[in-house]
């Protein structure tokens, strides 16, 4: 199978103006795939001398002071999580550049494409009611629909869409679809969209990374279960893992400083806040979910129990599925790497909608996570993001 590296980067609506007409400008959030370099050292944290609001376990604080001074970010949180649940977390800055509210361990970070995972798992759930096969394709979940489509598209399964290998361009016109009819008829035209171009390359062959797949399994989610893929998330995920505030869309009251405020890549915080300010909900599937860092933990935590076979929302095998290379390093909502420092096979992905960034690594075989959050887009943040992963990577390993 042929695996191409460049992910590019796709077209999101929102509301800050861009040369795209527009358009945000999203990371493509296939996960950073940074070797961990672990030469942070505990010598060297802490010692920027910067003074700002930090909250949490110092150990975690210390860490993510000197990075996000660096990185000139408004805040940046981090965790590490077992398969036992938070077992240290900190958060550092302000929810909005140029204004004294602190953030805390308790606030809310969008997640953007890590929501990937959870929509994986969720069809995962569908696969052990026996509303699904691995295999099912979207002819099969979808006939009503089918002829509207090219045959090469009938065939492909759910496994190709949630591992990227459909064919399918990485993006579609998301604010001219989502100008009319309900959410989960969006969704149903995305496929018909989707459905009436030339694919890429012929499904099965070739990595590439879309959105529009995660979007047509979320439809697929919708039509077989008949419940939208949000209440299906918080019924299937959210309430049984006790996740109380996660969410959907822009974080924060319009106009209120009560969550973490989005930033564009330059650091000047977005024109406005609030659920709203985010891509549109029919790409709800590929990346809309916010949480608190701690409620994130939850589900990761759920994830590495699932690894090990202890007891998760999930069966084992059903895990095993999730977690296994299907497309080159490409699983079921993550890329799984090899790092030494992980024990061998590792899993991660990263996620933003141009405001906010957030990125995990999973080691299954050493039973940790580390998790990292913040409220800005761009280069800058991705890269303080990677840091600041690695220094809390280090941080565990030489416990």
């Amino acid at each position: 199978m042929k695996r191409i590296r460049s992910f590019g980067r796709g077209f999101v609506a929102g509301a800050i103006a861009s040369v795209f007409a527009g358009l945000v400008v999203a990371h493509p959030a296939i996960g950073s795939e940074m070797e961990a370099d672990t030469s942070v050292k505990a010598a060297s944290i802490g010692q920027a001398g910067e003074k700002c609001p930090c909250d949490g376990d110092k150990e975690i604080t210390d860490v993510l002071m000197p990075i996000r001074q660096k990185h000139k970010l408004p805040a940046l949180a981090g965790a590490i999580v077992t398969s036992k649940g938070l077992t240290s977390v900190g958060a550092v800055g302000v929810r909005k550049a140029g204004e004294d509210v602190a953030v805390t361990v308790g606030d809310e970070w969008h997640l953007g494409s890590d929501t990937k995972a959870m929509t994986a798992t969720l069809i995962g759930a569908l696969v052990e009611q026996g509303k699904l096969r691995w295999d099912t394709t979207i002819e099969e979940a979808l006939p009503e629909l089918a002829a509207d489509i090219q045959p090469e598209l009938r065939k492909v399964t759910i496994v190709q869409l949630l591992t990227h290998v459909a064919g399918l361009r990485e993006n579609l016109d998301w604010r001219a679809i989502s100008r009319s009819g309900t959410v989960r008829e969006q969704r149903q035209a995305v496929l018909k969209m989707a459905g009436a171009k030339k694919l890429k390359s012929p499904p099965g062959t070739e990595f590439r990374y879309s959105n529009v797949g995660y979007v047509i399994a979320g439809a697929i989610a919708e039509k077989v279960a008949n419940i939208s893929w949000e209440d299906q998330i918080s019924k299937t995920i959210f309430e049984p893992l006790g996740m109380t505030h996660a969410g959907f869309g822009g974080t924060g009251t319009a106009g209120k400083i009560d969550q973490p405020w989005g930033h564009r890549a330059n650091g000047e915080a977005a024109p406005r806040n609030g659920p709203d300010m985010d891509n549109p909900p029919v790409l709800g599937p590929a990346g809309t979910v916010h949480c608190p860092i701690g409620d994130w933990a939850k589900f990761i935590a759920d994830q590495l129990r699932g690894a090990q076979g202890k007891g998760a929302l999930l069966r084992p095998e059903t895990y095993r599925k999730l977690h296994t290379p299907v497309s080159g390093e490409g699983a079921l909502g993550w890329l799984a790497v090899q790092r030494d420092w992980g024990g061998g096979t590792v899993l991660t992905h990263a996620g933003s909608n141009d405001m906010n960034f957030a990125v995990v690594w999973l080691a299954p075989e050493r039973d940790f996570a580390v998790l990292v959050c913040t409220n800005q887009g761009g280069d800058g943040a991705k890269k303080a993001c990677d840091e600041a992963a690695a220094g809390l990577i280090a941080l565990q390993v030489k416990k």
